[in-house]
C-alpha cells in the first residue's frame, strides 16, 4: 500500500483529483481525459504517471477500433480511504485499505442497518440502474449517520486532549517530559517507540530511563491523587504499561 505521505502528495494536484473522478466510473484514454478535463494530453501523460507512481491507477493495452496498433487504457485498480483529522489538540492522519470481498464477506463487519443491501444483491453481476441507485441512497444516509456520530466522537476526543493538554501544561515544566506524556497520550494502549522518541529528543538511553522515570512517578501521583489510595498491581495486570515495566531494551 502507498505510503500516506506519497498520497497526500500525489491527490493535492487538482488535475490528478479529476482525472481520478472520471477513472472511477470507466476506464478512459488519455487523449479522452485531455478533452474532458481542459488540458493537453502531454499534461494528462505526466499526471498519469504521477497516480501509476502511486498505484492509484493501471495501464491497459487494448485494440485499436480502426486496426491500428493496441491503445493504451487506464483504470482505478484499488480502494482507499484517506482520514485527516485536524484542530487544536487534535492531529490524525492515515490512510486505510478497504476490505475486500463480496457483499456476505462484507456483511460480518457490516451495520445490521445495512445488512439488508447485502443480502438484495449477494450473488448478482448485474443489478439495474433504478434500483442501485435505490441500494446507494440507504447506504449513502446510513455513512451520513455514521459520520455524524464519528465527528461527534472526535470532537469529544478533542475536548478530552484540550484538557488534558492543560494538566500537561502544570504538571510537566520540561519539554521532554511534556513530549514524552503527548506520545503516551496519542497512542494510550501502546507503548512509547522509545528509539523514534529518544531521536527526536536527542536523548541517549539514561537520559531516556531517567525521562521515563520522572514522567511514570508524577503520573502514579496523580492517579494515587484522584484515587485517593495507592496504584499497585501485579506485572500481569490491566495497569497502564507505563505503571510497570515500561523501560526500553538494554
Amino acid at each position: 500500500m502507498v505510503d500516506v505521505d506519497l498520497a497526500l502528495s500525489i491527490l493535492q494536484n487538482k488535475v490528478r483529483r479529476q482525472i481520478l473522478e472520471r477513472l472511477v466510473r470507466e476506464p478512459h484514454y488519455p487523449m479522452q481525459l485531455a478533452d474532458l478535463i481542459g488540458v493537453s494530453q502531454q499534461a494528462i501523460m505526466k499526471h498519469l504517471k504521477e497516480l501509476e507512481r502511486g498505484d492509484f491507477v493501471a495501464k491497459l493495452k487494448v485494440p485499436s477500433d480502426k486496426g491500428g496498433p493496441p491503445r493504451t487504457i487506464y483504470s482505478v485498480q484499488k480502494s482507499i480511504s484517506l482520514r485527516i483529522d485536524l484542530g487544536p489538540d487534535l492531529f490524525h492522519c492515515e490512510q486505510r485499505k478497504l476490505p475486500p470481498g463480496g457483499p456476505m464477506r462484507l456483511s460480518k463487519s457490516l451495520p445490521e442497518n445495512s445488512l439488508n443491501v447485502a443480502e438484495s444483491v449477494s450473488g448478482r453481476k448485474k443489478i439495474s440502474v433504478g434500483e442501485g441507485v435505490s441500494h446507494l441512497a440507504e447506504l449513502n444516509n446510513i455513512l451520513e449517520e455514521m459520520d455524524a456520530q464519528r465527528d461527534a466522537i472526535i470532537s469529544l476526543h478533542q475536548h478530552i486532549r484540550n484538557r488534558i493538554s492543560v494538566a500537561v501544561d502544570a504538571d510537566f515544566d520540561i519539554y521532554e517530559q511534556r513530549a514524552m506524556v503527548h506520545s503516551i497520550i496519542e497512542a494510550p494502549t501502546k507503548r512509547i517507540d522509545f528509539t523514534a522518541l529518544s531521536k527526536e529528543l536527542q536523548l541517549g538511553q539514561k537520559q531516556m530511563n531517567e525521562l521515563m522515570d520522572e514522567v511514570s512517578s508524577r503520573l502514579q501521583r496523580q492517579l494515587s491523587q484522584r484515587a485517593g489510595h495507592i496504584v499497585a498491581g501485579l506485572e500481569n495486570s490491566s495497569l497502564h504499561w507505563w505503571l510497570g515495566d515500561y523501560k526500553p531494551k538494554e
